[in-house]
């Protein structure tokens, strides 16, 4: 496969939720080459028409999209089978059948979960916590946390705790320096707060920590890159992570999401039970 296709992906509204799905796809075929091309807050048949004539001076042109309003739906399928450009609904099926299973209408409302509700300023809390608690920068109220990551140095605690932020947990998180005790509230941990202990590849940490130095300029001392060094600061975590008997994730070929999405099983069990 040769060709290398033009993907538009058009949304009424900010398009995170068309890009996501178009992403889970993509994974699905290892010869698919393409350009993305996002078309938010499309919300108007002029919109639609520029976007048809601007596919009308492409080759390989595939459309995806995500529009609430039935009527504008139909004027782009209409559009597309006219100009031969191949047209895929994402969302609009499941939201005729959840409509059919709850027995009431759909509100068809562009960006509908985007409203400034409770959970929307859940998130917005979650996020500045996280911030405010990275690296270790707060320890005073670790009991506030619903997560408390633990880890050496580049092992994905500040990415990983910022996209759970995003899901609306409230993480700290912590590292382990070497020669340096971890706090003493978070060993005795009297409150059961909920730590995850993270750890990766010797082989991967070496790669990332040199790519880091080099790419930032940073000054850093030579056992950060050593890989004796490094190994002996992953045995030593795991150590610290079975002696408190805290759930360890090995991130060395999981994606964030991958990371956080274990995250949350562990701690839906423990609410669980």
């Amino acid at each position: 496969m040769n060709k290398i296709y033009q993907v538009y992906q058009v949304s009424d509204s900010t398009g995170e939720t068309l890009d996501r799905i178009f992403l889970a796809i993509k994974a699905q075929f290892s010869n698919f080459k393409c350009k993305t091309i996002h078309y938010s807050f499309t919300r108007t048949e002029n919109q639609i028409n520029k976007i048809i004539t601007k596919c009308n001076s492409e080759q390989n042109v595939i459309i995806l999209y995500t529009i609430v309003d039935g009527s504008l739906a139909k004027y782009l399928i209409t559009k597309c089978r006219k100009n031969n450009i191949p047209c895929f609904e994402v969302l609009g099926n499941l939201i005729t059948n959840f409509a059919k299973l709850l027995k009431q209408e759909a509100s068809h409302k562009p960006s509908g979960q985007h409203i400034l509700g409770k959970d929307y300023y859940n998130r917005i809390e979650a996020i500045q916590f996280t911030m405010s608690h990275d690296d270790g920068k707060i320890i005073s109220d670790l009991d506030k946390s619903d997560v408390v990551l633990v880890g050496i140095s580049r092992t994905s605690k500040t990415p990983t705790s910022i996209y759970l932020a995003n899901r609306g947990y409230k993480v700290t998180n912590i590292p382990i320096i070497p020669n340096k005790n971890l706090p003493k509230e978070l060993i005795e941990n009297p409150n059961k707060i909920f730590i995850v202990g993270l750890i990766c590849d010797v082989n991967r940490l070496l790669d990332v920590r040199r790519n880091r130095t080099q790419s930032m300029h940073e000054d850093r001392q030579v056992n950060y890159t050593n890989e004796l060094e490094i190994l002996n600061e992953i045995e030593n975590s795991k150590k610290i992570f079975k002696k408190n008997n805290w759930p360890i994730i090995d991130v060395t070929r999981k994606s964030v999401e991958e990371t956080a999405a274990s995250i949350i099983k562990i701690l839906d069990i423990l609410n669980s039970k």
